[in-house]
């Protein structure tokens, strides 16, 4: 992110609360008043027993805040007035404990009265075990609070301080940044979440081989970085890949077909716009031998394939199906007519149709593309993947946006 950005000048309220994840919010006030903007961090009790208030106000240069009833603050910026000082409030990291105070309304403390007070943007990124992120309560909580146009940065995925593994750790500050840049400031996908699916999928056979396509992962990617730029909330689910996180994208990585269903159900009730680019493994073996298994006619002939789930058909017949949800379809012969086929088939919205008889476009920079809806189909010219999807999500945004406002099929 360049200094010319939408937080320079911007006065900035940031929240910390008792997490091991504190450490990170040091790098976040430090990258804010990198930014230009005025940073006041409010701690919350437990926050001090992880970082103190010394190491916010020595990254700021202003004082901390850390108490509702401190006399010598409340004669100066009281909380009121601190609450209508602040452009934007973020809380980072953000506990189970604190959502809950947040959606209930509650206002125990100096941070949560703010929170009350303020009438300015909200961010939040969650951090917390994740048995507490999967709970019930926390989801509802945090349902609340989007319903309230709380923005949620996060969390990720991985190994967290406890020892197990899953959602639940904080974003890292350039993604937490990337995400307020992004989606603070104007843009047609600003305050709607996007998610996409990208590269292939490993079906293990042993514990050497797997299954697998060509799929590189760099159309789905190039994506989600044109989805950032457009204001959106993105999540990104990919399966194996050699590729960068975009900036601003909330990666989920997976291996298998399975492994992405699921973590594509786990957050669907949240997303507006759904985008399969992944090409994910049709079959897997019916069993995964536990040894290498040797090269013998027996072995060969033992391989027993079956059908892996499919995974935008399910997003489209889903409950939770976002308004408006997209397909691909790498073919090599007849190519719009199986595209339409395959629109029709598993209940898309839209379908990217490319011609992959010779391989052209796998872990190429370029490629080329027919767009077809049920309606009509349109056929771009050849061009970086970068500009492609720049096109495609510009076209799909305006898509989702009329979609909103009138309801009508596309």
């Amino acid at each position: 992110m360049s200094q010319h950005s939408w937080l320079n000048q911007k006065r900035v309220i940031l929240g910390v609360t008792g997490g091991i994840a504190c450490y990170k919010a040091c790098e976040i006030a430090r990258e804010l008043g990198r930014l230009g903007a005025d940073v006041t961090v409010v701690m919350t009790k437990a926050a001090t027993a992880f970082v103190t208030p010394l190491t916010f106000q020595a990254l700021t240069g202003n004082t901390v805040r850390h108490s509702l009833l401190d006399p010598k603050s409340e004669a100066g910026m009281g909380h009121i007035e601190l609450a209508r000082w602040a452009d934007l409030i973020l809380v980072a990291p953000c506990t189970a404990n604190t959502i809950a105070h947040l959606a209930r309304g509650d206002a125990t403390d100096l941070l949560s009265a703010l929170w009350l007070a303020a009438d300015c943007p909200k961010a939040l990124a969650p951090a917390m075990n994740q048995n507490m992120w999967a709970n019930p309560a926390t989801q509802a909580n945090l349902e609340t609070l989007r319903e309230r146009h709380t923005l949620m940065i996060g969390p990720d995925s991985g190994l967290q301080a406890c020892g197990d593994v899953g959602l639940g750790r904080m974003s890292e500050p350039s993604i937490i940044l990337a995400a307020l840049e992004s989606q603070l400031q104007a843009g047609p996908l600003a305050g709607l979440t996007v998610m996409i699916t990208a590269g292939p999928t490993h079906e293990p056979i042993d514990p050497v081989r797997y299954l697998t396509n060509r799929s590189s992962g760099k159309m789905g990617f190039a994506i989600a970085r044109a989805a950032v730029r457009l204001g959106a909330r993105v999540l990104l689910v990919s399966g194996p890949v050699d590729l960068d996180t975009p900036d601003g994208v909330i990666h989920i990585a997976v291996e298998t077909a399975r492994d992405m269903l699921e973590a594509v159900k786990s957050t669907l009730k949240t997303v507006d716009l759904f985008i399969g680019a992944a090409a994910v493994c049709d079959i897997r073996p019916e069993t995964v031998a536990t040894h290498k298994l040797k090269k013998t006619t027996s072995n060969l002939s033992m391989l027993a394939l079956i059908e892996n789930p499919d995974v935008i058909h399910q997003v489209a017949l889903s409950e939770e199906r976002p308004r408006l949800v997209v397909g691909f379809a790498a073919e090599t012969e007849m190519i719009e007519t199986h595209a339409r086929r395959k629109l029709e088939d598993k209940g898309l919205d839209f379908i990217i149709a490319n011609d992959v008889s010779n391989g052209q476009i796998f872990n190429a920079d370029d490629t080329k593309i027919q767009l077809v809806s049920h309606s009509h189909t349109e056929e771009w010219p050849q061009g970086s993947k970068e500009a492609i999807a720049e096109q495609l999500m510009q076209r799909l945004s305006e898509s989702l946006l009329e979609r909103t406002e009138n309801g009508t099929k596309i």
